[in-house]
This record gives structure tokens, sequence and C-alpha cells, in this order.
């Protein structure tokens, strides 16, 4: 247990600055931060180049500018809610997101939506990598594989540290973002007619459902890590003041990148794809306002880039303890995890660097089929069917209460994926009932409600045995 301290009769707790707790339960005496922090990760962790490109998508993939602002922050408000609701279940549980899901689907059967979940976490990792390779490259004056190499090491060493070196940095992230996106969207006024950027309005269903879909996929695919970022703060924390302060800062942090995107975007005349980082300082200006932007570039990608390596770890452990049962998880442990993953995730980006902009589009967009059906049955589950009441203990046991498979909430899963496929609109694929909506993509949405309602339905039948309270277990010494 770490060192406790009686200060004016408040019991305060002195954190440890590598953080030494992995999958496991953290116990109220170890609870600590504020919705605060919060706020400032996800602003900060949105803030940030990846966040501009996937705005600057609407336009460059048809759409206009007024359109596509309309667009996005639809999205976003329709993402960030769900987000924002795992985020709420993270002080309560005190686990990571993921052991969640343990059950809906069985301690064995949650291993199917997490190794998913790790694939979004490489596809993540390796694109924002290259990006930040880019700045680097530019600071350093050395290759885009250089500063891609540079990048993952700061990663490993970011992530191997742990849960309150990641807020911190996201506190820097932020305070660095809104310093240069305050500077990029002076320089943009200055320089560019927004107004008669606005008056060109051309609606199309597709393209405006477009930016609908990149940004709730932007939000949504936050959902399976979200509460790994909460779960230490106390119990008795309000699930609504989490849900505000998590969802604010993500979809104001978002919506600030995205909107900076299109502009950036429409004014690029097709100059953005492949020099998307030069384009965006290019805008700042030049010399050392450049170097200056470069490295908030690189900086900003270092919050959520860990977050990804972070979350990797975090799920990687929980499938294996999953199988093995409790897993007690060593600091050279923990290294050696984190260096295979930020390893992985190098290789796609160094292997993916000259193609990214069309690989990038396809795959947040084609993450939606996996991840709108995780969320819908995880959050019916624990705000309608169970009611926020877990037995914590019995997702480590898979002869307890929750069992090794839960065959309706997989059953329920994997139609929510299959429901999808005819409506799902991308490079990697496209379904038959695509072009009978004149090209509109609305797999998400049918994703989130028919699993929702469905396992509702399977959920409120079987009637399993609740818990009449959240059970925790005992605090571990």
């Amino acid at each position: 247990m770490p060192d406790i301290q009686e200060n004016k009769g408040m019991t305060q707790v002195n954190k440890p600055v590598i953080e030494r707790r992995s999958i496991d339960y953290i116990p109220e005496a170890e609870r600590h931060g504020s919705l605060y922090s919060q706020f400032t990760l996800w602003l900060g962790a949105n803030l940030q180049i990846t966040s501009i490109v996937t705005g600057a998508l609407a336009v460059v993939l048809g759409g206009d500018v007024f359109w596509s602002l309309i667009g996005l922050f639809i999205g976003q408000l329709l993402g960030g809610a769900v987000m924002a609701l795992h985020a709420a279940q993270g002080p309560k549980l005190g686990l990571p997101q993921m052991i969640s899901s343990r059950v809906q689907f069985g301690v064995y059967g949650a291993a199917i939506p997490i190794v998913l979940v790790c694939l979004m976490y490489l596809g993540f990792t390796a694109t924002g990598t290259v990006l930040s390779g880019q700045a680097i490259a530019q600071l350093t004056g050395t290759s885009d594989s250089a500063g891609i190499l540079i990048f993952a090491a700061g990663i490993v060493l970011v992530t191997v540290l742990g849960y309150r070196v990641i807020h911190w940095i996201g506190r820097v992230a932020s305070v660095l973002g809104i310093i240069a996106f305050t500077y990029l969207f002076v320089r943009l006024i200055s320089i560019a007619d927004i107004g008669a950027l606005l008056q060109i309005r051309h609606f199309s269903w597709s393209s405006f459902l477009l930016a609908v879909s990149l940004a709730a996929s932007w939000q949504i695919a936050y959902g399976p890590y979200v509460a790994d970022y909460s779960r230490y703060l106390p119990s008795r924390t309000s699930s609504l003041k989490t849900f505000f302060a998590v969802g604010a800062g993500s979809v104001l942090g978002a919506q600030v990148a995205m909107v900076l995107g299109v502009f950036a975007a429409a004014l690029a005349n097709g100059q953005f794809a492949g020099h998307e980082v030069a384009y965006i300082v290019g805008l700042g200006g030049t010399g050392t306002v450049a170097m200056l932007l470069y490295f908030s570039i690189a900086f900003g990608k270092v919050t959520i880039s860990t977050l990804n390596s972070y979350g990797s770890f975090m799920c990687i452990a929980t499938i294996i303890s999953g199988f093995r049962g409790h897993l007690e998880v060593s600091r050279l442990q923990r290294l050696l995890f984190v260096i295979c993953i930020v390893g992985v995730a190098t290789v796609i980006a160094l292997l993916g660097q000259h193609t990214f902009l069309g690989a990038f589009k396809s795959f947040i967009l084609f993450l939606l089929t996996f991840f709108t059906p995780w969320s819908a049955v995880n959050l019916v589950d624990y705000y309608f069917i169970t009611k926020e009441r877990y037995d914590v203990a019995a997702l480590s046991d898979p002869n307890g209460r929750y069992g090794r498979w839960n065959l309706p909430g997989i059953a329920v899963y994997v139609i929510g994926v299959l429901i999808q496929l005819p409506f799902v609109s991308t490079k990697l694929y496209t379904g038959p009932m695509v072009a009978q909506l004149g090209g509109v993509d609305i797999s998400w949405i049918i994703g989130l409600l028919v699993p929702a309602a469905l396992y509702y339905l399977v959920a409120s039948k079987r009637a399993l045995p609740v818990p009449t309270q959240m059970v925790s277990p005992a605090a571990k010494a």
C-alpha cells in the first residue's frame, strides 16, 4: 500500500510517480484525482493533428465547409454522449473499461471484443505515429522514418510510467494545444475569407452523413478505454459530473480541431493529402514559429498515443487474466508488454506512412462496425439491466456469477456486427444497400440501435440475479 499521511484531519495518499497497479481493482484508499484533470486530459487528447485530419476528410472527400461543420458537430454530440457514458463507469467500478465486458460476454467471452479493441489501438497508434513522425522530422531535420522511431521511444517511456504521468501530460498538452490552436485560428482568419467559404453550400446527404460518421466514430472509438482514465477517481464521484467533465473536454477539443481541419482543407486546393503536418504548420508561418508549431503537434500526439498504448497493455493483460485468473504484472513485464505493443504499431507506421490518409479514413469508419454494437450492449447492461450493480470480484471468476461464456450476449454482439454489413461504405468493404441509399453510410446508427434493443429484450427475459448493490472486493494490501 502507498504511504498514508494525516494532514489537518484529511487523509492523503502519497501517490507513486510510477503506477504500480495494472488491471486490478483500485482500493478506495488509493483513489485520487479530480474532474478537472478528466476535462484537461480529454481536451488535450483531442487538440491534436489527427483530429485536424479527421475534420479535413469531410471536405477532402467532397463536402462543403458549412454542412461539414454542422455534420461534424452533430456527430461529436452523439458519439461524445456514448463515450462519456462509458467514462462514468470508471469511478464506480475502479477497473479498466473492458473488464466490465465480462458481465455481458462472460469471463472468457469478453476476449472476443477485447481482441478487436487491441487491433483498434494498434491502428490508432500507428496512424498517430505517422503524423508525429512528420512533425519530429521537420523539427530535427531528420527523415520521417527517424521521426517515427524517436516518437515511439517517447511513447514507451510515458506509457510505462502510467496513470499519473499520463494525466500530467494531458494537462500540459491542453495548455499547449489551446495556445497553438488560438494562434492558428487567428492566422487563418487573417489570410482567408472565412465568410466566403461559409457561403458555399451544396448539401448532399452522403457528404453530410459522412461528416456525422467521422465525428461520431472518433468519439465512440474512445469508449473501450475511456474508463481506464477515470477509474482512480473516488467512488463517490458523481456519475453525472464525470459524464460532463469527460464529454465536454472530448467534444470541445475534437470539434475545435476538426473545424480547423475543415477550413485548412477548403483552402488547400488539393495540397493537403500527403502533406498534412507541413500544410497545417505552413498556415502558421515559418522559422521559429514553425518550429514551435511542429513541437506542439508532436507533443499533442503524445497524449493520445500514450492512451492507445496504455489501453493496449490493459487489454492484453485483461485477456490473459481472463483465462489464467488473477494476474500480477511486474514493472519489468509491463515494460516488455509496452515495448512489444509500440514496436508493432511502429512497424505498421513505417510500412504505411506513404498511404496514410486513404488508409486512415477507411480504418476509422470501419471501426464503427465493431465498436458500436459493443458500446450498445455494455451501456444497456450497465444502466438499464444491472443498473450499476456489478459483482466486481466475480469478474475474475469463470465459475462465478458471470460464467465463462455468455452466449446470449455474444450472439447479440455478433448480430450487431453482421446487421451493419449491408450498410457499410468504406474502401475496405461496401455493402449492397449503400447504393440504394445514394451512397450514404448509416451502419453505425443501426449498430447502436438494433443491438441495444435486442440486448435489452434478451437480458430482461433471462432475469439473471443481480446484486442489490455494487459488490467491491476487499482492498488488497
